[in-house]
């Protein structure tokens, strides 16, 4: 996407060029499917692609940008079939999207596992979710690690 260093603004739509605002209607119509390729979107939007490959990168909408959550969870399990599975089975109905996953070996019965999730998806708040991961039976300890834009 972009560097590091990088500095984002928030724009009133009104005060953003033609290309910009082009650019953004295109890469919805790609998102959504309703187009199958970079060419249709453009001429359907009324934009070169040059300007399209200029700007792509660059402009989102504020809510693609506020969307993108991803969190960090630690998690102490007792070392019990099914605790990991039951675990992955409840982040999955909360509709967060896992993007790592690592367990240590148990040791006295005990194992760590660090999830990192995309919560773009989520049905519920993340204090439910907290909820319902530390009403599972083995799992003895649930902390956020870190949360923000991905």
């Amino acid at each position: 996407m972009s560097a590091k260093n990088d500095k984002f603004y928030l724009v009133s739509e009104q005060f953003l060029p033609d290309g910009m605002k082009k650019t953004l209607e295109a890469k919805k119509l790609l998102d959504t499917n309703k187009v199958d390729s970079i060419h249709e979107a453009t001429r359907q939007v009324g934009l070169s692609r040059s300007v399209f490959y200029k700007y792509r990168d660059a402009v989102f909408p504020f809510q693609h940008m506020v969307k993108e959550q991803m969190i960090t969870l630690f998690f102490h399990l007792e070392d019990q079939t099914g605790v990991l599975s039951h675990l992955l089975s409840v982040v999955a109905i909360a509709g967060c999207n896992i993007l790592t996953i690592h367990q240590t070996i148990p040791i006295q019965g005990k194992a760590n596992v660090t999830l990192s999730l995309n919560t773009n998806g989520m049905t519920s708040d993340i204090d439910q979710l907290l909820f319902e991961l530390k009403q599972i039976d083995f799992v003895t300890q649930v902390e956020i690690l870190s949360s923000g834009v991905s």
